[in-house]
């Protein structure tokens, strides 16, 4: 996923000093789309009358707005209740919360110069009115008084762990700091809100001016004939008549690494992906990174922690720092251990075919595709044509849905959208009952950032009456016109991946808007969606989906016999990726602010070192530059939690095996029991209910061959 659990208002959405370029006026005109809640379903958003003109308007006032509910609940003479602070506090910012969803969602996924522009503008601006929220001394004295008496009050459970987690997140946010010391967490937090859109923003722009441009057709030896042509038209587009240009995604690895037959060709594409960000033009992230690093380090500093990394795993299931790197010390050595071995069965075809070279990072692709193929007779581009996009996702994601808990799908066209190739489809109970709106955006764009995520235009709230609209985002590459989007099996993985998040946001049953969905910890948040990557490779939903785009027919027995057997090939290699950037991560953000180095790169280099990850052959899934989970805000110190989830993910799916595996009642109960409680009530004690005690290590090892 990628949308961060959201906190008192959203993640970072604001309050009071709006100096947007155009006056907050006292309401919104008509002519505005967000003047009113949309009429559409659930509040489906209008995308074909939002146009770029209607966000700073619609900002300013939802923020006056905002700010006058807020005022008007601190200034109660009324003594404090639940309902008329807590309760009204989640009422409050409707239209705020309108304008972001649509606002993000175009920033993540169709953004452009106008709106790139107002984020970066924003960004301070949302930090100061948060702070003007949770800094507000009258506000917080209310949440005070009624915390101090909670258990006196009368309140069912999750209302009464909603008063625990307001009171929490205005502590955390520096309520209980003198006036000074809130003066200056108001400073650290515009300043990081700043740096942190133009890092991202940075990103984004360095993977469009860091596109490999290559000149001759010989240079792209081993790419298919129609990756080639798409090459050309890439490069004719950026007016390079003639040339070609591969564009480069969001990870350290790229795709065409693994056909590439050129070593020289693979080493500069390779070097052209990890030099991002550290090449001295204006996109430069490494004072960015540095910057960031220190004004994390001093706020968390100021509100009373030894560094930010501290700070931050104190809200999550994790906790510290000491079980963050017991787990990721815990996996480092076997992790490594079999990337060497696979280094050296890589190093025996490279020296059967008299390479010459010892096996390098650029060579890692394209060489392990050929053990695969020596060890298991087995080469990954022969399953693609049984991963044809839409079967993937109806015939296999839809179809897994529908066993475990009797809903169904059906593809609208009548709702408008920001690109013609975005897809929306009703989702209904079993008895017909309409339960969401999904919205899937599968294919990458230049204005579109790197990645896969899920997030929400409409949070489920049976307090506001909410249904909820979810959207997946995908970043594969669109065929040509009137061909078929064919998947890797790592791209198979991610669609089921995003859609087991967009079940979070369905199946949410919460009363307040605080606890909806995915509102949950960081490392909690991953478990329903790397659940339901196991019915990916689950024999029943395979036989329905893994079928011949040109002929229909199932793929072979033998070939998917082939790739069960290699579903623990490479994941020496995977780990240890992963778990440099874990460690990239960890080690940026356990500094204090007195320990701030002045080289990203040498900074980076020695971490790696001193963790025992500095094998090259195996670079850091992401770099620091490029690492926009960890610097762009999200999953800041949080990168770990794909992991710590996954040791929950690979406990439950014993369960699921051990109960049968695919069927209504296992559905029924992770729903009832995981899916349908948001945020309502601690996740540790969440997950116990579900599995019957508290998760065990082994099956993670198992499943990684790390045992």
């Amino acid at each position: 996923m990628n949308r961060p659990p959201l906190l008192l208002i959203a993640a970072s959405v604001a309050f009071a000093t709006m100096t947007i370029s155009q006056p907050a006026a006292a309401a919104l005109p008509a002519s505005n789309p967000f003047a009113k809640p949309s009429t559409l379903q659930y509040g489906y958003p209008a995308f074909d009358k939002i146009k770029n003109e209607h966000f700073a308007p619609a900002f300013a006032e939802g923020m006056r707005e905002q700010a006058q509910e807020i005022v008007k609940i601190a200034d109660n003479k009324a003594a404090p209740t639940f309902e008329n602070t807590i309760v009204t506090m989640e009422r409050s910012g409707q239209l705020l919360g309108r304008v972001r969803a649509v606002f993000y969602t175009l920033v993540g996924s169709y953004t452009n110069d106008s709106l790139q522009a107002l984020d970066k503008q924003l960004a301070p601006q949302f930090a100061a009115h948060g702070d003007a929220i949770r800094l507000n001394p009258k506000l917080f004295a209310r949440i005070k008084t009624l915390h101090d008496k909670r258990d006196s009050l009368g309140l069912d459970a999750e209302s009464k762990f909603l008063l625990e987690r307001y009171y929490k997140d205005f502590v955390r946010s520096g309520a209980n700091l003198s006036d000074a010391d809130k003066t200056k967490l108001k400073d650290y937090n515009a300043q990081l809100a700043a740096l942190q859109t133009q890092f991202s923003q940075n990103v984004l722009k360095e993977v469009n001016d860091s596109a490999f441009v290559l000149e001759s057709r010989e240079e792209l030896a081993g790419l298919p004939e129609k990756a080639i042509a798409a090459a050309a038209v890439e490069a004719k587009k950026r007016g390079l008549d003639g040339k070609f240009v591969i564009p480069v995604t969001n990870t350290t690895q790229q795709a065409p690494l693994a056909v590439l037959s050129n070593r020289a060709t693979r080493e500069k594409l390779l070097t052209t992906s990890m030099i991002r960000g550290t090449r001295g033009n204006e996109f430069d992230n490494r004072n960015v990174v540095l910057q960031l690093a220190k004004l994390r380090a001093e706020r968390a500093e100021l509100l009373g922690y030894e560094n930010y990394a501290a700070y931050s795993l104190e809200d999550q299931t994790a906790k510290d720092t000491a079980s963050v790197n017991k787990l990721l010390g815990d996996l480092t050595q076997p992790a490594v251990r079999n990337a060497k071995k696979e280094a050296a069965e890589i190093q025996q075809v490279i020296d059967a075919e008299k390479g010459g070279f010892q096996v390098a990072a650029q060579d890692w692709s394209l060489y392990s595709d050929k053990v695969r193929t020596a060890k298991y007779a087995f080469d990954a581009n022969q399953l693609k044509p049984y991963f044809e996009f839409n079967n993937v996702l109806e015939k296999g994601a839809f179809f897994a849905a529908t066993k475990l808990w009797g809903i169904t799908f059906k593809q609208r066209t009548d709702l408008p959208t920001y690109d013609a190739d975005v897809r929306v489809y009703d989702v209904f109970e079993e008895n017909g009952t309409h339960l969401a709106i999904f919205v899937v955006d599968p294919y990458a764009r230049p204005n579109k950032r790197g990645g896969a995520w899920m997030s929400s235009l409409v949070d489920q709230s049976t307090l506001l009456d909410k249904k909820p609209v979810i959207t997946n985002n995908l970043n594969l590459v669109k065929p040509a016109a009137g061909e078929p989007t064919l998947l890797t099996w790592d791209e198979v993985r991610t669609t089921f991946h995003e859609f087991g998040h967009a079940t979070h946001g369905w199946f949410s049953k919460v009363k307040y808007p605080r606890f909806s969905g995915t509102s949950v910890p960081r490392d909690y948040v991953e478990l329903p969606s790397q659940v339901y990557e196991m019915w990916m490779a689950w024999p029943e939903v395979m036989d329905s989906y893994a079928k011949h785009y040109q002929t229909g027919a199932a793929m072979p027995k033998e070939l998917l016999e082939k790739l069960r057997a290699a579903q623990r090939f490479n994941e020496g290699y995977r780990t240890t990726e992963y778990l440099a950037a874990a460690v990239i991560d960890q080690r940026w953000h356990q500094l204090g602010s007195k320990q701030i180095p002045t080289d990203v790169v040498a900074f980076e280099q020695q971490a790696l070192k001193d963790a025992g990850l500095n094998f090259a052959p195996v670079p850091p899934r992401y770099r620091s530059t490029y690492f926009s989970h960890a610097m762009g805000g999200g999953y800041s110190a949080g990168y770990y939690s794909y992991l710590w989830a996954e040791r929950l993910d690979a406990d439950a799916g014993e369960w699921f095996k051990e109960n049968g595996g695919l069927l209504r009642k296992n559905g029924d109960r992770f729903r009832q029991m995981v899916l349908s409680k948001g945020g309502t009530q601690d996740a540790v004690e969440m997950y116990r209910a579900f599995r019957g005690r508290d998760p065990v290590i082994e099956p993670l090892l198992e499943r990684r061959g790390l045992n």
